[in-house]
């Protein structure tokens, strides 16, 4: 009986270093992988944010999470995915930029979908527009910052060229450019318009953030000629104020190019004609007028 009791003591004891040799031979996982949602990235508030903003790349960074990440939330490709597509990481945060804040937002607060409108949604402009404040669309030239420079929130200038057709101007006045507004917020960017490869003078269509007078000043700039945008820099600060001219004095062509006074054809002086003057007795004298 006791030879057979130690048998069994034996047997359970093979039995646990079995299992225990088992249990270490398989791969072990990380504490990150235990626990779910640890080691994950969503992208949140790079600074405080205020509702209306437009969402641009400095606005947003990612940051580490411990925990599953929220329903709505911008969760990062892994490093994996990453590595198979370079191009991944900045396409998931771009699919913010542009977008407006529906609320406030705390530095380091994840940004959820619910929280952002973005511009082919209805209630962009409703949720954009500062109180008082337009939209309008207008097409700008190819060239300067009407191209690729330009993205949601950037402060421009509008520019106005015209050329002048009249018979006898001198060619230093045949054209002339001037800033018909300053300090504009850009609240979309089109696509580059179609009929542009087909040379025509527009490559896109802007919307601008306006007050009612200067959607009435932008309009009748768009009918006199060609509009141009030049972006601000965003340290820049206009002491008219956003959307006001600042007196900037109009360029004309001789401004530009001096050569053009002396294309001018020469001016030449006109023979005057002769008078015929008679005096009594029939005596006939030819004069010129002084």
């Amino acid at each position: 009986m006791r030879a057979k009791t130690i048998l069994s003591g034996l047997f359970l004891i093979s039995l646990i270093v079995a299992a225990w040799v088992v249990v270490h031979a398989l791969p072990q996982k990380s504490d990150a992988a235990i626990e779910p949602g640890s080691g994950q990235e969503i992208l949140v508030a790079a600074a405080p944010l205020t509702a209306g903003t437009l969402l641009r790349a400095t606005d947003v960074a990612w940051q580490m999470i411990g925990h599953a990440p929220a329903p709505g939330e911008f969760v990062r490709p892994f490093a994996a995915a990453r590595d198979a597509n370079p191009e991944i990481d900045e396409q998931t945060r771009a699919q913010v930029f542009g977008a407006v804040l529906r609320t406030d937002l705390a530095a380091g607060e994840p940004i959820h979908r619910h929280s952002i409108v973005k511009p082919l949604e209805r209630e962009f402009l409703q949720s954009v527009l500062t109180p008082g404040a337009r939209a309008i669309a207008i097409p700008v030239a190819t060239g300067g910052a009407s191209t690729d420079l330009l993205s949601p929130g950037d402060r421009v200038d509008v520019i106005l060229t015209q050329k002048f057709g009249i018979t006898g101007a001198p060619l230093t006045r045949s054209s002339v450019a001037e800033t018909v507004v300053e300090n504009l917020r850009v609240l979309v960017v089109g696509a580059v318009d179609a009929k542009a490869a087909a040379g025509t003078a527009f490559g896109r269509t802007v919307t601008l953030e306006v007050m009612p007078d200067q959607a009435e000043k932008i309009q009748v700039a768009a009918e006199l000629g060609k509009l141009s945008l030049t972006l601000r820099s965003a340290t820049g600060v206009s002491t008219a104020g956003p959307g006001k001219a600042t007196g900037v004095k109009p360029t004309w062509a001789g401004d530009v190019s001096p050569a053009l006074g002396g294309a001018m054809p020469p001016v030449t002086q006109a023979e005057r004609p002769t008078v015929d003057v008679i005096r009594g007795a029939g005596q006939t004298q030819t004069v010129k007028p002084q």
